[in-house]
């Protein structure tokens, strides 16, 4: 191993070579969330002088780290305040490769960017620079408050953009050949982005997303007044800010719980029960001013390619003996409504299933599962059984770097769907 030096605006960061892959983790994008910033919009990374070390995972945002057996990817928790932070992983310190930009999955209040399974490392060793962020979880990111601005997390995001916009060719990437992608919640930040018009990236890919998974303001206000009534505080933001971040994210994971045991429209609102999530974008009338799922659909948002698939049994897992029920949810929640996306969203449309199934009982072709195929990071997941096959990670590995570097993935548009599996194929809906 050897060291790499690389200039970004903010200071110089130094990273390493392993092997023909550079590494550069924990870099600041934006001034840590807390004190005078938090339950603000992000604030600009103070310069430094001298060369920072990028050479470990950097803080994680309150809420990652809560329960680390309780998810199947090892989720860690690393202290620290600068938790607005990304990771970079490249082939080379110059030329244009494409770009993807990773927003990782957790409902909102859990997972980070240091979780194994989203190693970057194969991306790189492919021609491809992986970026991968992390942003506010829980109440701090997206509780929906009278006296700070709305959607903190996904402005982070916006944040971490632009920072690879005006930072990434020194790594060896073109901010001209932005992927932003992501699973999950993460995902239903990819379409609230597609949403926004930013002009930060070329193509998106949504994973395993709610495509209609932004909260109308009165219902995200519920949440935040479970929130307040948890903690003992007014449902503001000064109120909360009194509110220890570690405290007020096992507040927002206990309130994330609730709504997942009983989704009652008259207690929670039923744009929020429609999510299933108790912290997603909320439309705001300023940040996001319609919902993203209209502006997507309309075509009045980005103009991108577009990725865009689920998994055969999406909720199998979470519904552990109602292998019926499951499948009506998965078709609602994911494949009816990528369908509809498709067949009336202007631009182009790639659509695929992830259908390999675990050998394990009562998973099958789960949600999230199919992470480890797309990083080719096989083994970090309890969810694949021993030996998960190597050859659907090559393929499915290889589609990414493909959209990625082209917006090519190796099948046509919609409505010819590639379905992942052992063998995959390409059918037709």
């Amino acid at each position: 191993m050897r060291d790499a030096v690389v200039h970004t605006l903010a200071g110089d960061v130094r990273g390493r070579w392993t092997d023909e892959v550079a590494s550069f983790l924990g870099i600041p994008y934006a001034a840590a969330p807390f004190g005078p910033h938090r339950f603000r919009a992000p604030a600009a990374v103070t310069p430094w002088t001298g060369v920072r070390d990028a050479l470990e995972f950097g803080p994680t945002p309150p809420g990652a780290g809560l329960i680390p057996g309780g998810d199947p990817f090892p989720d860690p928790k690393i202290p620290g305040e600068d938790c607005l932070n990304l990771n970079v992983w490249t082939p080379a310190l110059t030329g244009k490769r494409p770009v993807l930009v990773w927003i990782p999955g957790g409902g909102n209040v859990m997972g980070s960017a240091a979780q194994s399974v989203y190693g970057g490392a194969a991306f790189a060793r492919d021609g491809v620079v992986l970026v991968s962020i992390n942003h506010r979880l829980g109440a701090e990111g997206f509780a929906h408050l009278p006296d700070a601005p709305a959607n903190r997390g996904l402005r982070d995001q916006i944040a971490a953009l632009e920072w690879v916009r005006d930072n990434i060719s020194a790594f060896g990437g073109d901010p001209a050949n932005v992927t932003v992608a992501g699973l999950s919640a993460g995902a239903g930040s990819v379409m609230s982005l597609l949403s926004l018009d930013t002009g930060l990236f070329r193509r998106a890919i949504i994973q395993s997303g709610l495509l209609r998974g932004a909260h109308a303001p009165e219902d995200a206000a519920l949440v935040t007044a479970r929130i307040a009534q948890h903690a003992g505080v007014e449902a503001t933001a000064q109120a909360l800010s009194a509110i220890e971040p570690e405290t007020l994210a096992g507040i927002a994971l206990a309130v994330y719980g609730e709504l997942q045991a009983d989704p009652d429209p008259a207690v929670w609102g039923t744009t929020t029960t429609g999510s299933a999530l108790a912290f997603s974008t909320v439309v705001d009338g300023s940040l996001v001013t319609v919902d993203p799922w209209q502006r997507v659909l309309d075509g009045s948002g980005q103009e991108t390619d577009l990725m865009v698939g689920c998994a055969s049994d999406e909720l199998l897992r979470m519904l552990p003996g109602a292998a019926d029920v499951a499948t009506t949810l998965t078709q609602a929640l994911f494949r009816g409504p990528i369908n509809e996306l498709a067949e009336h969203r202007p631009g182009r449309t790639f659509v695929y299933e992830f259908a390999w199934r675990s050998p394990l009982p009562g998973v099958g072709a789960a949600h999230g599962l199919d992470i480890g195929f797309v990083f080719d990071t096989l083994g970090h997941s309890a969810l694949e059984g021993d030996a998960p096959p190597q050859d659907l990670a090559d393929t499915m590995h290889q589609a990414w770097i493909s959209f990625a570097r082209d917006g090519a993935p190796g099948w046509s548009e919609y409505p010819s769907v590639m379905r992942f599996d052992t063998p995959a194929e390409i059918v037709a809906r």
